[in-house]
């Protein structure tokens, strides 16, 4: 399982990043667990999973600062991703809400930034503090997450609001809606999508589809279900909380679903047949 045959996926500028990444909501809660959770991540870097994404609502931030210890000495293997709460994403808070988070994180720079999901604040006082950032160098792109298509849509009305990296979404075989609108609009548009929560948080994982297939593959229904959203040209990240879950994680970079088990798994996992509004957890 080596880092140089992990693949990848293209942003809106054509610089590739790593398709499978590691997330880390819930990490760095638990003092017990702390230095598995470091190892585990240093570990995905090792591996290729070079996509790390946070959050300043993880844990209060105790998720960037866990990030920031795994990651020192290391910062310049990563392509590091956090997010600004809805509550902070005025011009002027989401500048210090990225400024804390930098702290946390022990670095000078982001390279994603996003709207965690839309609130009160207008889209032009977040896009505006984005663009703060981005002449400060202290971010290098922006994106959203959260986001249906009628909230793209009306991002690319205004000035600059069509240079969004990445929307960032709730999507696995459970959770197919975004497959009717939002992903054919992001595809049309050049927007990356990248899928949080893709085996559902583990629930995916007890149901009987996924394990015949994945028995039939000879893989776990964790690599089944991730290699399933990665066949979509979807990016997928994953929580990683040990090395063992890693390293099983990293084997879906290795395993092809042939046309049949597409097939199972469209049975079992049917397609929207109209449009679903947006799922979130």
């Amino acid at each position: 399982m080596s880092a140089e045959s992990a693949r990848t996926i293209a942003l809106p500028s054509g610089e590739e990043i790593a398709a499978l990444g590691q997330g880390t909501w819930y990490l760095g809660e638990d003092p017990a667990r702390r230095e598995q959770e470091i190892a585990a991540l240093r570990l995905g870097v090792d591996l290729g999973m070079t996509v790390v994404d946070t959050a300043e609502m993880y844990g209060d931030g105790a998720a960037e600062e866990l990030v920031g210890q795994a990651l020192r000495g290391r910062r310049e293997e990563v392509f590091l991703v956090s997010k600004v709460l809805p509550g902070h994403a005025d011009r002027k808070d989401t500048v210090a809400a990225c400024e804390g988070s930098l702290r946390r994180l022990r670095t000078e720079r982001l390279d994603l930034y996003l709207l965690h999901w839309r609130g009160r604040s207008p889209l032009e006082e977040t896009l505006a503090g984005f663009t703060d950032l981005m002449e400060a160098e202290k971010i290098r792109y922006w994106g959203v997450s959260n986001l249906d298509v009628t909230d793209m849509a009306e991002l690319t009305t205004l000035p600059d609001g069509d240079a969004a990296a990445v929307d960032q979404v709730l999507y696995n075989l459970s959770r197919r809606g975004i497959e009717w609108d939002l992903l054919p609009w992001c595809r049309e548009g050049g927007v990356t999508v990248m899928a949080y929560s893709p085996i559902e948080q583990g629930r995916l994982l007890k149901g009987d589809a996924l394990g015949a297939v994945a028995r039939a593959l000879g893989a776990t229904p964790a690599q089944v279900a991730l290699a399933w959203v990665l066949e979509q040209g979807v990016a997928a990240i994953p929580r990683s909380g040990s090395p063992d879950h890693v390293r099983e994680n990293r084997g879906a970079l290795d395993l092809h679903l042939p046309n049949e088990a597409l097939d199972a798994l469209d049975e079992a996992f049917p397609p929207p047949n109209g449009p679903t509004p947006l799922e979130m957890l």
